[in-house]
């Protein structure tokens, strides 16, 4: 299919037959870990010069319950570098795997950032899937299968809205019907509980040195747990008419940590920011006049990306909050996940029209020395040059 939007950023997009829900990039250096056996086969790759495999990804969706005629699916998708055009890369036409999930949609999802499975989020509750490595000529093919041993108290709990994984992996925090729970990973050991029946919870996230969890519920401030004492630290309060969304935790190449909200106030859509020591509002920028449905982060911090229920995407300068790429229309129906590849570099979006687009996206050079402070300073060594070798000339001008 035709890549469509405009305004910048290359992008290509695909339509997989199914509202797709939930999305991410997978972490293929930790999936594909070489046994033994497997050793010898990167050896004998290496010796022959084949290529490493492309970026994967993990969707998720369907029709739901009854007969549609829509399946529920887990696709997994390549990056088909070899098809990029002017619209740039896009995923695969043709799955590495699919597996049906018969009368559940996978409706959210979580990958284990060190390759210990996808947790993905059903409406009836959870369920871990495991990576194997399918034989044949493709070593590097990946496949899931179901593990219906781990997660048994989740597997009834209902519908997760939020699952996330902390940046190393080891904490799990899950919510959904009010009831926020954290896990240590994979002993599945409680680190905290709360419940609170009159919301639900709509977006949770880990800062990266797993310290804090910041949690968004329907209604009320966005909370921040410290971990390691299981306490609330912070209640970051709305202004008037603000109505949180999402949530996340930034760390920028100068180790500065901001931990990002989105709201809706009145028609705007904005992102404000706010300072992890002190837990102060230190900043807020209205973005779109379009409902904010999706949110992601770039993992070297310096890019900001939303989604909207008109299908557009947005993606900004985390330290100025400059627009670098719009996408108009870049779906035709509501964004549903966005996710930054591991080097910060592509960005993927999907959608309830079935597609899922790859966009490309160069990150601000903002971290790094300006050139145009020393561009100045030498016409200024220039011009006091100059002064200095012609001043008995200008002088003397200056007195007829």
């Amino acid at each position: 299919m035709a890549p469509r939007g405009g305004g910048g950023g290359g992008g290509g997009q695909r339509t997989y037959g199914f509202p797709i829900y939930c999305a991410a990039w997978l972490p293929l250096a930790h999936i594909l870990k070489p046994g033994a056996a497997g050793a010898d086969a990167d050896a004998d790759a290496s010796s022959s010069g084949s290529v490493p495999p492309p970026p994967m990804a993990l969707l998720g969706g369907g029709g739901g319950e009854g007969r549609s005629g829509v399946p529920n699916k887990l696709v997994v998708a390549a990056l088909d570098l070899a098809a990029a055009g002017e619209a740039g890369p896009a995923l695969s036409a043709v799955p590495v795997f699919e597996a049906g999930t018969e009368e559940q949609v996978p409706y959210r999802m979580a990958v284990h950032p060190r390759g210990d499975g996808a947790l993905v989020a059903f409406p009836n509750g959870c369920r871990l899937y495991r990576w194997k490595t399918q034989e044949g000529e493709e070593p590097q093919k990946l496949a899931l299968q179901f593990d219906e041993e781990a997660l048994v108290e989740l597997k009834d709990i209902g519908l997760q809205l939020a699952v996330s994984f902390s940046v190393e992996g080891s904490i799990l925090a899950i919510g959904g019907d009010g009831h926020l729970r954290v896990f240590k990973w994979p002993a599945m050991e409680s680190v905290l509980t709360e419940a609170d029946t009159k919301t639900s919870i709509k977006d949770l996230n880990f800062s990266s040195d797993e310290k804090f969890l910041a949690v968004n519920r329907s209604s009320g401030p966005c909370r921040v747990w410290d971990l390691q004492s299981s306490e609330v630290v912070a209640n970051l309060g709305r202004e008037a008419g603000e109505i949180f969304g999402f949530c996340r935790f930034c760390t920028k190449a100068d180790n500065c940590h901001i931990l990002f909200v989105t709201a809706m106030q009145g028609d705007y859509g904005k992102i404000i920011s706010w300072n992890t020591t002190s837990w102060t509002r230190i900043g807020s920028k209205k973005i779109t006049r379009e409902a904010i449905s999706a949110f992601a982060v770039s993992p070297d911090g310096a890019v900001l990306a939303i989604g909207t229920i008109e299908g557009s995407i947005i993606v900004l300068g985390s330290k100025n909050m400059r627009t670098l790429v719009t996408v108009k229309k870049a779906h035709l129906g509501i964004v549903t996940t966005l996710a930054f590849s591991q080097d910060s570099r592509t960005l993927l979006s999907t959608s309830f029209d079935s597609t899922a687009r790859v966009t490309s996206v160069r990150s601000p050079k903002s971290n790094g020395p300006s050139i145009w402070p020393m561009i100045l300073a030498i016409i200024l060594a220039i011009l006091v040059y100059c002064y200095m070798q012609h001043k008995e000339d200008l002088l003397a001008m200056l007195q007829h």
